[in-house]
């Protein structure tokens, strides 16, 4: 029987760290979406009174009342938080953007990284809740909105949802693009202040329910979770195949095999390499 060599070993200790972390995210996913479930729920049936204009009612309707006289109405900080939303679809197109150079330099949807499809489908996910809660609507905004006529669907947060799944997952995929340390460092402490600032902004420019913005918090605290998970195979399967996750700067271009275009591996991890098979590349 033959004994695994150092470097097996370090492999599957690696498999293993990475299983155990797949694990962790996909629970603390299903624990976050179980909480706001139950949340959507308890709003349907606990203390629900028509405390909203035009009658419209809600559930915490005490503790959504108070919090929302204490803060009261501020549109600039609703003009604030909504410029941090565009900041945060120009995000998302820029991993577009992304995507798409790589599809044309690479010619192929299969060599585009999957942390990129990841970020897409993630994008996609998001979009859905909020065409889905905008038609099945849980509660209406504690105001009505300067233009409008009437009151809009105000749950979960859009904002927050939005802000903190694309600021999150943009943290977690750092690693993937920036070789600096401590842009890397600097990049995630800006993310994690966008956050904070956003669901401190929609909360006191009072146009959510304070129940609103721990919805919005809960779901894309799932969402993060869940994508971390996916992620975490995306990569554990480079790592398996490849014996690290490949980054951005080796720019690698494997060859299609199944094409047998025999394209040429570009970057550092070709020069450590002879061919497409058998592609050992440095640690």
């Amino acid at each position: 029987m033959r004994v695994p060599d150092v470097e097996e070993e370090k492999l599957i200790i690696k498999k293993k760290r990475g299983t155990k972390i797949i694990m962790k995210k996909y629970i603390s996913g299903i624990v976050t979406g179980i909480l706001f479930a139950v949340l959507i729920y308890m709003l349907k049936t606990y203390d629900v009174a028509a405390v909203g204009p035009d009658g419209t009612s809600v559930g915490f309707s005490t503790i959504n009342t108070k919090i929302h006289d204490y803060t009261g109405v501020n549109m600039q900080w609703y003009e604030i938080t909504d410029m941090i939303g565009y900041a945060a679809l120009g995000i998302c197109a820029l991993f577009g953007f992304a995507g798409l150079v790589q599809l044309i330099k690479r010619r192929s949807f299969a060599k585009v990284d999957k942390t990129i499809y990841s970020l897409a489908g993630l994008y996609i996910v998001v979009i859905g809740l909020y065409i889905f809660f905008e038609r099945f609507i849980i509660n209406y905004r504690p105001i009505i909105m300067p233009g409008a006529s009437a009151p809009e669907a105000s749950f979960p947060s859009s904002h927050t949802m939005l802000i903190i799944t694309v600021m999150a997952s943009t943290s977690m995929v750092l690693g993937k693009y920036i070789k600096s340390g401590f842009l890397k460092a600097v990049i995630g402490i800006l993310c994690a202040a966008v956050i904070i600032v956003t669901v401190y902004g929609r909360l006191i420019c009072g146009v959510h329910w304070f129940t609103d913005i721990i919805g919005g918090i809960l779901l894309s605290v799932t969402l993060v979770e869940f994508f971390g998970g996916v992620l975490h195979s995306a990569w554990k399967s480079d790592r398996v195949r490849y014996g690290h996750v490949p980054t951005h700067e080796e720019n690698i271009v494997f060859t299609d095999n199944a094409s047998g275009s025999g394209e040429v591996i570009e970057g550092r991890a070709a020069r450590n390499s002879g061919s497409d098979k058998g592609y050992t590349p440095k640690h």
